[in-house]
C-alpha cells in the first residue's frame, strides 16, 4: 500500500510538472502553425534591417541612416539586441522570425503557469492563460516587444511573487532587468511597478519589518535602475525608450498607440466586464496597494491597446493570491505546489521527448511551408518600378517604409515615429488624408519629391491622378506610383499599368 501511494504521489508530481513546459510546446506549435498572424506588421522589416546594419558595422546606431527626411538626426535603437536576434535568424525568408517568436511565446505560457502554479490547479491555470493569449494574440508580431515579453513576466512576476511572500525581491532579478532593457524600451515598465509592488510587500508586512523592507525594496529599485542602464547606450536607454510617450495626440492615430474602442464588442471588453462582475459577485477584498496596481493595469490597456497584453498577463499575478486565499483554494494549491517541486528522472526524459518531438515538427512543417508576409505591407513590384526608374526621393506611406528599409531605399517615413516627431507625422497624415490638395503639393516641394508610392486606394493618389505635374507610373491591386509629368525617365520600367 505504501509503495502504491508513493507511487501515485510521484506520477502526479511527474504530471504537474510537465504542465508548464507541455502547454509552453502547444502555445509554440500553435503560432508556428500560424505563423502569418505574425507577419502582418512592417516594423518587422526595418527592425530586422537595423540588426543587420548593427552587425554589418560592429557598432550601435546613435542617428538615423535609413532615411532622408530625417537622415544624420540622432537616434538610437532601444531594441537592438532583438534586432540581432531577428536579424541572426533571418535567412532570407521568413521561417527564423516565425520560429524564434513562438518560442518566446511559449516560454512566456511556461513562466505564466509556473507563477500561478501555487494559487491555481492546472486546468484554472491553463484556461487563465488561454485567456491571457486571446486578448495578447492582436499584438503578436515578429518584432521586439514579443521578445522581451517572457522577460517582462519572470521579472514583474518575480516582484508580486516577494510581495506574496512579504520580502524584498531576488537580486537574480537584476539580470532580468539587464536582458530586458536591452531587448526591448518596454523595461521602464518594470522600473515603474518596483514601488507600487513594494508598497504591497510592506502594507502587509509585519509592524516591526517595514522598515527594513522599505530599505530593501528602496535599494532594489536603486540597483535595478543601474541595471536598465547596462546598455550601449547607458543612461539615455531610459530617455530613448520613453521619448515616444511626448508623442501627444500623435499618439490617437497609431494603430497600437490607440485607446481601446468600446463602441462595439470586442474580447477585451466583455473580459474586463466579466472580471468585474466576477470580483463583485465573490466579493473579493483586495489591499489598497493591489486595487491601485489592478486600475494601473486596466488603465493602461484602456489608455493604449498595445498593453492589453501587459494586462492579461499581470492582472492574473495581482489577484492570484487573495482569490486562492479568500475562495478556499489556497491550502490545496499550496500541497499540490509541494508535491510539483520534485522532478523524478521521468519527467526529465518527457520533457526532452517534448522538446525532441517539437523540433522534429518544426523542421518537417519549415521544410514543407513557406512563411509569407502580409502582401499589402510588401509592394515588391512597385519597389521594382521605383527602383528602374531611379527615384531617390519618394514620398510613401509609413506601412511601406518597412519594406523599402529592407531594399535599401531611403524613406520619407516609417514605423519610427519616435524620430520624425509629432508634427511631421501630423503632416504626413494630413498629406495622406488629400483633404487640403494645396498642403500635400506644398509637402511634395518642401522635401523635392521626385515620385510618391502610396496604397492604392490612397485619397493622395487619387488626388495626384487629377494634379497638373504630375502623372501615374504604375498601379496594382496594393501600390500606385506617381512621378512629376516633367522629369525624363531613366532606365524607366514600361509605363503599362496592371488596374485593379
Amino acid at each position: 500500500m505504501s509503495l502504491s501511494i508513493t507511487s501515485s504521489v510521484s506520477s502526479r508530481s511527474a504530471a504537474r510538472g510537465l504542465v508548464p513546459l507541455c502547454a509552453a510546446v502547444g502555445a509554440y506549435l500553435f503560432y508556428l502553425s500560424a505563423g502569418e498572424i505574425l507577419l502582418r506588421d512592417s516594423d518587422t522589416m526595418w527592425q530586422i534591417r537595423v540588426g543587420q546594419w548593427i552587425l554589418e558595422h560592429g557598432a550601435m546606431p546613435t542617428s538615423d541612416v535609413f532615411s532622408f527626411t530625417r537622415f544624420g538626426e540622432p537616434w538610437i535603437s532601444s531594441s537592438w539586441l532583438s534586432q540581432v536576434a531577428y536579424a541572426l535568424v533571418y535567412g532570407g525568408d521568413w521561417a527564423g522570425p516565425v520560429i524564434l517568436s513562438s518560442m518566446a511565446i511559449g516560454a512566456t505560457v511556461a513562466i505564466f503557469l509556473h507563477l500561478l502554479s501555487p494559487y491555481f490547479d492546472p486546468a484554472r491555470a491553463i484556461l487563465i492563460a488561454a485567456l491571457a493569449l486571446l486578448l495578447s494574440t492582436i499584438h503578436f508580431f515578429a518584432r521586439p516587444h514579443v521578445l522581451a515579453l517572457p522577460v517582462l513576466l519572470a521579472f514583474i512576476g518575480g516582484l508580486l511573487a516577494a510581495a506574496d511572500r512579504r520580502t524584498s525581491p531576488s537580486w537574480w532579478l537584476l539580470p532580468l532587468m539587464t536582458l530586458w532593457a536591452n531587448l526591448h524600451g518596454g523595461f521602464v515598465l518594470g522600473l515603474a511597478l518596483i514601488g507600487p509592488i513594494g508598497l504591497e510587500a510592506v502594507w502587509n508586512g509585519e509592524p516591526g519589518r517595514r522598515r527594513q523592507l522599505v530599505v530593501r525594496w528602496g535599494l532594489f529599485g536603486l540597483a535595478a535602475l543601474a541595471a536598465g542602464c547596462l546598455t550601449p547606450y547607458g543612461w539615455t536607454s531610459l530617455l530613448g525608450a520613453t521619448k515616444i510617450l511626448s508623442l501627444g495626440k500623435l499618439l490617437t492615430l497609431i494603430g497600437e498607440w490607440k485607446p481601446a474602442d468600446f463602441s462595439k464588442p470586442s474580447f477585451f471588453e466583455a473580459t474586463l466586464l466579466g472580471l468585474i462582475g466576477l470580483i463583485c459577485y465573490r466579493r473579493l477584498t483586495l489591499s489598497v496597494p493591489r486595487i491601485l496596481l489592478l486600475l494601473g493595469l486596466i488603465w493602461m490597456a484602456l489608455s493604449h491597446v498595445r498593453n492589453i497584453e501587459v494586462f492579461a498577463f499581470i492582472a492574473p499575478l495581482v489577484l492570484a493570491k487573495p482569490i486562492a486565499e479568500q475562495w478556499g483554494t489556497a491550502g490545496a494549491t499550496a500541497a499540490r505546489f509541494g508535491e510539483t517541486r520534485a522532478f523524478p528522472v521521468v519527467t526529465i526524459l518527457a520533457a526532452i521527448a517534448m522538446v525532441i518531438g517539437a523540433w522534429v515538427t518544426t523542421a518537417m512543417f519549415v521544410a514543407q511551408h513557406q512563411f509569407k508576409f502580409l502582401p499589402m505591407f510588401s509592394p515588391v513590384a512597385a519597389v521594382d518600378v521605383l527602383q528602374q526608374h531611379k527615384a531617390q526621393r519618394v514620398f510613401s506611406t509609413a506601412p511601406f517604409g518597412g519594406y523599402m528599409v529592407s531594399r535599401d531605399m531611403k524613406v520619407f517615413i516609417d514605423g519610427r515615429a519616435e524620430l520624425y516627431g509629432e508634427q511631421f507625422v501630423l503632416n504626413y497624415y494630413n498629406a495622406l488624408d488629400a483633404r487640403d490638395v494645396g498642403q500635400l503639393l506644398g509637402l511634395l516641394d518642401k522635401y523635392r519629391i521626385d515620385a510618391t508610392l502610396l496604397s492604392s486606394d490612397s485619397p493622395a493618389g487619387n488626388a495626384l491622378d487629377h494634379l497638373k505635374g504630375w502623372k501615374r507610373l504604375y498601379k496594382d491591386d496594393i501600390a500606385v506610383i506617381h512621378v512629376r509629368s516633367d522629369e525624363t525617365k531613366v532606365g524607366a520600367a514600361p509605363a503599362a499599368e496592371r488596374s485593379n
